[in-house]
């Protein structure tokens, strides 16, 4: 039954999560915290490690919570074999449709490229996928990244915005940044 109900919750995710993985990120916590396969704590750990493992936000954290939902919602499952058949399906679930989806409208839309109807189509998508990733961001808002206390939340604000100093106008590499930041993090907290 779990996995009927994690192909149904990945299927949502892969029909109607367009933007990219970070626009999809509201959307995937609706739908794997609500039901309690993952706490908030566990989603704020799954999105950091989706983040800094190769491949796509979305795909990364379908994978993971593929494995670990079939476990932590019975000890029934707790066979490494039906981790990886969650994270087969899940993974799956968020691809196939986005796959047949972008498969079938590639065709449409570079018939009709020139169509003013297309044009505003994407016109009216833009401002929407930009409002979906300042969901994700304001979500990923919470005492899990920031901090209980005032001293962390001060702390994690300060790193957060000398992060974005150093990667927007300083140029620093990114993955300098994460290894300062995870440095940083360790003294601190």
């Amino acid at each position: 039954m779990i996995y009927l109900r994690l192909i149904w919750a990945y299927l949502k995710i892969g029909l109607f999560g367009f933007g990219g993985g970070y626009a999809m990120l509201a959307l995937i916590e609706r739908e794997i915290v609500g039901p309690g396969w993952v706490t908030e704590q566990m989603f704020t750990d799954i999105v950091a490690i989706s983040q800094m493992t190769p491949g796509p936000i979305g795909i990364n954290s379908a994978t993971y919570i593929g494995y670990v939902a079939p476990g932590e919602y019975s000890t029934d499952f707790s066979s490494p074999i039906f981790g990886i058949l969650g994270s087969l399906v899940c993974t799956l679930m968020v691809v196939i449709p986005s796959f047949l989806l972008v498969a079938y409208t590639s065709h449409l839309i570079h018939r009709h490229k020139d169509s003013d109807v297309v044009k505003g189509i994407f016109a009216g998508l833009r401002p929407v996928v930009v409002g979906l990733i300042a969901s994700a961001a304001l979500l990923l808002m919470n005492s899990a990244n920031f901090g209980e206390t005032d001293y962390q939340i001060i702390w994690s604000i300060i790193l957060c915005m000398a992060s974005f100093v150093m990667v927007y106008w300083m140029k620093w590499h990114p993955i300098l940044i994460i290894c300062l930041a995870g440095a940083a993090g360790w003294l601190i907290y």
